[in-house]
């Protein structure tokens, strides 16, 4: 009877933790974590919203690529003015590379120029995991609808060279331009490159 009991909560598990997984054209799972301020965001909060997720690491060489080119800062810019709300989200638990204070987040922030939403701090990896975050950076798009629209890479020149951003093709502002002139996401899946989020 224990072992059947054993076997049955583990199946409830496997059934509960599949059901918190986000897949591309179902309902993003929510969650809540705090910003780098202490301030509690959920992603339900912004419903009717188009969110934008980036997994960051402010050490992480391809992060760098992209923060101190300004690019990261200039998507950010152009679309919250256009009503997008972009949360970078950062897994690396304590001890490892990326994991900060706040006040050393919101002074490293501050430097960059960094222009999201909110910095939010997923020191448990649990969101993470949820989204199936790979690297840093790592990019989610979430539509209106809620729905997870993207998942992948910010764009196509898998290397940490800023001359290459030039000449790449961004996959997160070509999602978002579709998606804000109504038509579908062209490419919603890409193959996500960086430093793998610290665990």
């Amino acid at each position: 009877m224990k072992k059947i009991i054993s076997v049955l909560g583990l199946m409830l598990l496997s059934l509960t933790l599949f059901a918190q997984t986000a897949k591309i054209d179902e309902k993003a799972p929510n969650f809540t974590l705090k910003d780098s301020n202490g301030k509690e965001h959920s992603l339900s909060d912004f419903a009717g919203k188009y969110v934008v997720l980036e997994w960051i690491n402010y050490d992480c060489p391809f992060v760098k690529k992209h923060y101190d080119s300004g690019n990261m800062q200039s998507l950010q810019t152009k679309y919250t003015e256009a009503g997008v709300v972009w949360l970078a989200v950062c897994s690396s638990v304590e001890g490892k590379q990326g994991n900060f204070s706040n006040e050393e987040i919101n002074k490293r922030s501050k430097a960059h120029n960094a222009a999201f939403t909110g910095y939010l701090v997923d020191d448990t990896g649990k969101v993470g995991k949820m989204y199936g975050a790979k690297t840093t950076p790592h990019m989610f798009i979430i539509d209106k609808e809620g729905k997870l629209v993207y998942a992948g890479g910010i764009d196509d020149k898998a290397t940490a060279n800023k001359d290459d951003i030039k000449t790449a093709k961004n996959y997160v502002s070509t999602a978002l331009d579709e998606l804000m002139s109504g038509k579908e996401v062209t490419t919603k899946v890409s193959t996500p490159y960086g430093c793998s989020v610290k665990y």
